[in-house]
C-alpha cells in the first residue's frame, strides 16, 4: 500500500532548492516570542491560529491543505515553494496574499509576518533541520514531518534550537490523533487482553522512483525504514506502551541494484522489550505490503489492516470488530497542536519522541550492517501514555 509516496516537494524543486544552499543566514528575528494577542484566559477570539507550509510536494497538497479548511484551531496563512507556478497557483485556489508566499531565499522575511504562527516543514529528511532551526529563530512553533531528522546529532539541534526560543515543536506522528490507533494504545498500554507478548507490524510498498529523493542517501537518510518502516517502529511501541532494549536486523536482497544503489531495498527486524516479548516488522520499497499492525496478548489479540494509510483504517480483536470511524488525520493533528499552543500544554508527539524514533532508527541499521544485535536502553522513555 503506497502510504507516503504522494509526499514533498517535486524534484524540480528541489533542484531549485539546493542550488540556494543550505547556509542561508537568518533574520528577522525581531519577531521572536510574539505575545498570542487573542488569548485571554481560556477564551479564544475568532482569530485562528496561522499555519505556513514549507514545500509543496503531493503531501502539502493532497493532504495538509485540503485538512486545513476543516480545522478548528488553525488556517493556511502562507507557503515556502521554490516554484513561481506552484506559487501562483496556491495563491489563487486559497486567496493567498502576496505577503504570505516566500520562496527558500525569503523564507526569514516570516519573522515579520504576525499571520504566521505555525511552521510546518514538509521538505525531504536532510532538509528538516535546517528550516526547523531557521523556523524557531523566526520565532515562530514549528510541525516537523517524520522522520524529525536523518541523524540523531541534527534531532538534538533542532529540539535545543526550538526551545532557545521558547516556542513549541511537534514531529508529524499524524496516526497519534487516529481513533484507531488510540485504540490500540488503549488495548496493548492497559492490558486489557493481559500483557502483550508479540507484535507484528508491515508496511511498504513498491517504489517507481517518483519521488527520486527518496532513494538518495544525501537527501532521504536512508530508504523505506526511514519513510514506511518508522510508522512500524512507533506502532510497537505506543501499543506496547515500552521502548525496547535491543534490536537486531536484516536487509533483504535488492531486487534492482540500479535503483537501491544507495539505500536498502527493505528491511526485516525485531525489537526486544525488557519483559521478554518482541515486535517483528518489515518495510520495503520493492513490493506493495498490506499494510498491518497486530499486537497478540495472553489473553486475546488487537489488529489493524490496513494500518497505516490515511483513511480506511480497519480493526478488529479477539471479541470482535472494533467499529470506529475514520477522521481526516491531518487536520486532528494540526488542531491538536494549536491546542496545545493556546493553552500552553506540552504536545503527545514532542521533538524528543523524533529524537527517540531517530535514535532507533539508527541502532536498527547498525544492527542490519553488522549482523549483530545492538542495545537501545540507552534511548530515553519518551511515551504516549493513554490514561486509565
Amino acid at each position: 500500500m503506497k502510504i507516503l509516496a504522494d509526499h514533498l516537494p517535486s524534484r524540480r524543486d528541489f533542484m531549485r532548492l539546493l542550488s540556494m544552499g543550505a547556509g542561508a543566514t537568518v533574520g528577522g528575528t525581531a519577531a521572536l516570542a510574539q505575545p498570542l494577542r487573542w488569548l485571554t484566559g481560556d477564551t479564544f477570539a475568532d482569530r485562528k491560529l496561522g499555519v505556513a507550509l514549507v514545500g509543496l510536494g503531493k503531501y502539502s497538497t493532497g493532504r495538509l491543505a485540503p485538512a486545513l479548511q476543516q480545522t478548528k484551531w488553525c488556517r493556511l496563512a502562507g507557503i515556502v515553494t521554490g516554484s513561481p507556478a506552484k506559487a501562483a497557483r496556491w495563491k489563487q485556489e486559497y486567496n493567498l496574499s502576496d505577503k504570505s508566499i516566500y520562496d527558500y531565499k525569503t523564507f526569514d522575511r516570516i519573522a515579520d509576518n504576525p499571520d504566521i504562527d505555525i511552521v510546518y516543514v514538509v521538505l525531504p529528511n536532510a532538509l528538516h533541520a535546517e528550516y526547523v532551526v531557521r523556523a524557531a529563530q523566526a520565532g515562530k512553533h514549528v510541525i516537523c514531518e517524520k522522520p524529525m531528522a536523518t541523524s540523531a546529532a541534527d534531532a538534538r539541534r533542532m529540539i535545543e534550537a526550538v526551545q532557545k526560543a521558547g516556542k513549541k515543536l511537534s514531529i508529524g506522528y499524524r496516526l497519534h490523533f487516529e481513533p484507531h490507533h488510540r485504540e490500540m494504545m488503549r488495548l496493548g498500554q492497559q492490558q486489557v487482553f493481559g500483557p502483550v507478548q508479540r507484535l507484528l507490524a508491515d508496511n511498504g510498498f513498491k517504489f517507481n522512483n517518483d519521488t527520486p529523493w527518496r532513494v538518495s542517501k544525501a537527501l532521504g537518510g536512508g530508504g523505506p525504514l526511514m519513510d514506511m518502516g518508522i510508522y512500524c517502529v512507533q506502532g510497537c511501541i505506543y501499543t506496547k506502551g515500552q521502548v525496547p532494549v535491543s534490536v537486531t536486523a536484516k536487509f533483504t536482497p535488492k531486487t534492482d541494484p540500479v535503483l537501491f544503489k544507495e539505500v536498502e531495498a527493505g528491511v526485516n527486524w525485531q525489537m526486544q522489550f525488557a519483559d521478554g516479548s518482541v515486535a517483528d516488522c518489515r518495510t520495503t520499497y520493492a513490493e506493495n505490503m498490506a499494510s498491518r499492525l497486530r499486537a497478540d496478548a495472553t489473553k486475546g489479540w488487537a489488529e489493524l489492516a490496513p494500518a497505516f494509510g490515511y483513511g480506511g483504517l480497519q480493526g478488529r480483536t479477539s471479541q470482535g470488530a472494533m467499529n470506529i470511524q475514520n477522521v481526516n488525520q491531518q487536520a486532528e493533528q494540526m488542531d491538536d497542536f494549536a491546542d496545545c499552543i493556546l493553552r500552553n500544554k506540552p504536545t503527545r508527539v514532542p521533538g524528543e519522541m523524533g529524537l527517540r524514533d531517530v535514535r532507533l532508527l539508527e541502532a536498527i541499521y547498525r544492527a542490519a550492517e553488522t549482523g549483530q544485535k545492538v542495545s537501545t536502553k540507552e534511548v530515553a522513555a519518551v511515551l504516549d501514555k493513554v490514561s486509565r
